[in-house]
């Protein structure tokens, strides 16, 4: 098996890449998606949210609106730090989970974003970076997201600088051009991947 850590700022298109490596055949455990399913109505993991920040975080229909919650924690590093507590240690269970469930000889693609921000990058055999622009991840979250452009630099800022995230890569796969020349990238890392697994 290998161990693959994917990491990228938000915006950066890590999740184009995600997709992209799991339709080569790799088993894509995505962190952000199990942060979601921990804290659904009924968990442990959303009763403690709401018993940190209160009620004013549910959605009328007893979801958590991640939209409030993000502009409460984005603005304030204890308050993401006391988040971050309650659902990082699910996530890593969950996900740990997962990967005992893999085959052997698979290229496990651990989709994470703030592996550089939580030091992780050790646990991985190989991380890859997906980089773009600071401006370049501003306009896709303010175009395609509908974010405010100071709601996005909150997230970007909240997150690891480009600079530290380059810092862990073994791997690198800029993205500020189109889809074709992401397929491409892809399908090289793909390759390097597996000659890795055997090497």
């Amino acid at each position: 098996m290998l161990k693959v850590g994917l990491t990228g700022g938000i915006g950066s298109g890590k999740s184009e890449v995600s997709r992209r490596l799991a339709g080569h055949g790799a088993v894509v455990i995505d962190a952000d998606r199990i942060a979601r399913e921990v804290v659904e109505p009924g968990t442990g993991g959303l009763a403690e949210v709401v018993a940190a920040f209160g009620p004013g975080v549910l959605r009328e229909d007893g979801t958590l609106d991640r939209e409030r919650l993000g502009r409460v924690v984005f603005s304030d590093p204890g308050e993401l730090a006391r988040l971050n507590a309650i659902v990082h240690p699910r996530v890593g269970e969950r996900m740990a989970e997962l990967q005992r469930r893999a085959p052997d000889g698979a290229v496990v693609v651990y989709d994470v974003p703030l592996l550089a921000e939580n030091g992780l990058a050790p646990t991985y055999d190989v991380v890859i970076v997906v980089d773009a622009a600071d401006e370049v991840r501003l306009d896709r979250l303010t175009a395609r997201r509908g974010m405010t452009r100071e709601d996005a630099l909150a997230r970007i800022r909240a997150q690891a600088s480009r600079e530290d995230r380059l810092k862990i890569a073994d791997i690198v796969v800029v993205n500020e051009a189109g889809l074709g020349e992401l397929d491409a990238r892809v399908a090289e890392v793909w390759t390097e991947l597996l000659a890795r697994r055997d090497a």
